[in-house]
């Protein structure tokens, strides 16, 4: 795979990554409350699945995986240049959907491209390398934002800041599309109408999908973002009449986390800024939490190689159902001073280093409590069921924001204890059962 192919997609993320925070903070600038948040990240995350399907399924068919891939930057990239063109939070809601519509269209024909002229013993480890650039390039953004917004916020005004950043990420996002442009392989040859065989299997992908190295530094700060899989083939009639009831009652503790995650997420870029933090504070503290699940990846995968991997989850889920309202009292307690920044700060690095073992952990419970036939598919319901989660978080989130922070921060820490009892309870019956499939 060219390492150029590479740095395009690595571009682009920088854009993705930077406009996962400042839209929030935007909306916040225009007057948006915690509620709409919850709004505007509820539509983010719900629109990626139609979003990957869709494209998943055109790239089967067509074989013209270049030109969805171009399709999608140019549509992100005129999102992003549009939103602080208007100061209709309407609007703004509607360019941040197709902003993330077009990052879940692309992800998935993006794994196709990675491993449609290669070896399949070599496809987890270019797929692992697409992941690292992503990731790198959303820490990346992230890093844009806070030297762009503290540096203008010394110039300019706080919302002047941020309604510049805009400018930079869209540039990002153009450059991305004139490099991936230049850099992409051509659609192999083939029977437009009929699909092509270069295209490899959805089987195969998802297994090499599997196997790959995560690295979902996006999921630290945009929990209901599409998880990379493969969506082509998936058939929910074969998947529900395979279901275990183990693989179930999973998928039940997963929704319970997954939305007390974005239940937490939604609102708090309007509590930071209410105590104080600004555009700069915020992006910073939300850098932390993506360096520090970064960091932890690597050990996360090797602890859930040797540990009891639901104890191991569950650990991981109620350190971070603790953080979340810790967030609040700590944060209310202390402010925007040098203090609370340092104490918020190490929460926020808590509430990452949670994430690697959470999102490592939930890949391999899937995989483990799956029937072998529908493994790869199982984990496309997974990721499905995390866009979902992230939209029913969200709503109550920002709702239960918009009476108080606490209460919203400590019903998503709730979720996430009931989610780990539930994922505990799985493990037990599994275990008791003598089967070892989560050990």
């Amino acid at each position: 795979m060219s390492e150029r192919w590479l740095y395009a997609w690595g571009l682009a993320s920088v854009a993705f990554g930077g406009a996962s925070l400042v839209v929030p903070l935007y909306v916040v600038d225009l007057g948006g409350g915690p509620f709409v948040l919850g709004i505007l990240a509820a539509v983010a995350a719900l629109v990626g699945v139609p979003g990957a399907l869709w494209f998943g399924r055109a790239a089967d068919r067509t074989g013209r995986r270049r030109g969805l891939v171009l399709a999608a930057l140019a549509g992100a990239t005129l999102a992003v240049a549009a939103v602080p063109l208007t100061d209709r939070i309407a609007a703004v809601i509607a360019a941040n959907a197709v902003v993330w519509f077009a990052f879940a269209a692309a992800t998935p024909v993006l794994t196709l491209l990675a491993v449609a002229d290669a070896p399949e013993a070599a496809w987890s480890e270019r797929i692992a390398d697409l992941n690292r650039y992503q990731g790198i390039g959303w820490a990346l953004g992230l890093l844009l934002g806070t030297a762009w917004t503290v540096g203008g916020a010394a110039v300019a005004s706080p919302a002047a800041a941020t309604r510049t950043l805009f400018a930079p990420l869209a540039v990002a996002a153009g450059l991305s599309c004139v490099a991936a442009a230049r850099t992409l392989p051509a659609d192999p040859p083939g029977d437009l109408t009929e699909g092509t065989a270069a295209l490899p299997s959805g089987s195969r992908v998802r297994r090499a999908i599997r196997r790959a190295d995560r690295f979902a530094v996006r999921g630290a700060t945009l929990p209901g973002a599409l998880a990379r899989t493969d969506f082509r083939g998936l058939d929910p009639r074969r998947l529900a009449a395979r279901f275990t009831p183990a693989l179930a009652a999973y998928f039940l503790a997963a929704l319970l986390f997954l939305s007390g995650f974005s239940a937490f997420f939604a609102p708090l870029p309007a509590f930071l800024t209410e105590i104080g933090f600004g555009s700069g504070g915020t992006f910073a503290l939300y850098l932390v939490n993506s360096v520090a699940a970064a960091v932890a990846f690597g050990t996360a995968g090797r602890l859930a190689a040797e540990r009891n991997v639901v104890r191991l989850q569950v650990g991981g889920l109620v350190a971070r159902a603790v953080m979340l309202p810790t967030v609040a009292l700590v944060g209310a307690a202390l402010g925007a001073s040098a203090l609370g920044f340092v104490a918020v700060g190490v929460a926020f690095a808590a509430v990452g280093l949670t994430w690697a073992v959470i999102a490592v952990t939930a890949g391999v419970l899937v995989t483990r409590l799956a029937p072998p036939a529908i493994r790869g598919e199982a984990l496309g319901a997974y990721a499905a069921l995390g866009a979902l989660a992230g939209g029913i978080g969200s709503v109550l989130g920002g709702w239960l924001a918009a009476v108080g922070y606490r209460l919203a921060f400590g019903v998503a820490g709730a979720l996430v204890i009931a989610g780990a009892a539930v994922a505990l309870a799985v493990g037990r019956r599994v275990d008791g059962g003598g089967s070892g499939a989560v050990r």
